[in-house]
């Protein structure tokens, strides 16, 4: 039940190839993220699953049936939107009820159904309001409320939470989650922001021009990028990517550290000038322009007045390797020399 395949889906528009023969295995009662900066096809794969956007090929399989030319109604899917979609003059309630009296449920069945939806998503005392006496939060739960009375196998949500405000982005971050661990239901959520990634999803999609780049669990994601694309969207901030001769190598601004003291170390050392720095609380995030390069440091926060310059370590078993087409390089004891000689030249002044 809610176990999801996708097979060589492709799609096009007018000459603009936007998805390139998907394959994808999405598990039963995951919480399946579908990230990927604007224009990436990750909503469009979304449309495609839901049966609201035919595909140019391929076939889409939703608990073991193949749904690819089904309507929206049969593939036991439901679908909330990041504008809400709701009916402005009728209540929370009856925007709730309003798939079920389609379907000619018996009214005291609706109401059951409708206020035990309205409960799991703390409701259940608004239900009298209009979506226009609501707050962006409560809007966005009456839809999830819409969603779960229709008692579907897998939830879609095309960037449900991009109309709020911070604050309430976090509490609606809590709340799906909740949500998902009552229901244990197979959810798959688009979004281009990679906090929300990190912070819900069990299984991350990265798509990039219409391709997957890379499928795994957010520790997978962010410890072991198996390409430069992942290593420089994933994070807050993103790992620092720098160019070399061999491609490229990636380090993540919370490995830099910045050295304090005269003592020999094994770590790469390089000095650099401050352009920014910017204090967030417990970390502060430095902008330092060095002679590899521009680099961002995260690191602890300790209140103090900000240097001009700074004095680098850069661990060496932190850096990761990439050829000239982005692929990640496993074994790469040649690039390391390349780049080893490169630090000791940038730490020594030459060019």
């Amino acid at each position: 039940m809610g176990e999801i395949q996708i097979k060589d889906i492709s799609k096009a528009f007018d000459q603009t190839q936007v998805l390139n023969n998907i394959d994808l295995d999405i598990p039963d009662g995951s919480f399946t993220i579908i990230l990927g900066p604007s224009g990436c096809g990750k909503s469009t794969l979304l449309r495609i699953l839901s049966g609201l956007e035919t595909s140019d090929g391929g076939e889409i399989w939703i608990s073991g049936k193949d749904v690819t030319h089904a309507e929206p109604k049969d593939r036991q899917v439901a679908m909330v939107f990041q504008n809400y979609a709701l009916y402005p003059h009728m209540t929370a309630f009856k925007n709730v009820e309003y798939s079920l009296k389609i379907k000619k449920v018996p009214k005291e069945e609706r109401r059951k159904k409708v206020m035990e939806a309205l409960h799991t998503v703390e409701l259940e005392d608004q239900y009298k309001k209009l979506p226009g006496q609501m707050s962006g939060g409560q809007r966005q739960r009456v839809a999830l409320a819409r969603a779960i009375v229709k008692n579907p196998e897998v939830f879609l949500m095309d960037e449900p939470l991009s109309n709020l405000d911070a604050k309430l982005r976090n509490q609606m971050r809590h709340s799906i989650l909740n949500l998902h661990k009552k229901l244990g239901t197979t959810f798959v959520y688009v979004t281009h922001d990679q906090t929300e990634a990190m912070t819900m999803g069990d299984n991350i999609i990265l798509l990039n021009e219409g391709n997957i780049v890379q499928q795994g669990t957010p520790k997978e994601m962010y410890t072991n990028p198996n390409h430069v694309f992942v290593a420089g969207f994933i994070g807050n901030p993103p790992a620092n990517i720098l160019k070399t001769y061999f491609g490229y190598v990636s380090i993540r601004p919370e490995d830099i550290r910045v050295k304090t003291d005269t003592e020999k170390t094994s770590a790469y050392v390089i000095g650099g000038t401050v352009n920014v720095f910017e204090p967030m609380g417990s970390d502060i995030l430095y902008d330092v322009t060095t002679d590899i390069g521009r680099l961002l440091v995260k690191t602890d926060n300790q209140w103090q007045e900000t240097p001009d310059t700074l004095t680098l370590e850069i661990p060496k078993d932190k850096i990761l390797y990439y050829n000239s087409s982005g692929e990640r390089i496993y074994e790469p004891s040649k690039e390391k020399k390349m780049f080893a000689e490169s630090m000791r030249k940038a730490s020594m002044g030459e060019k």
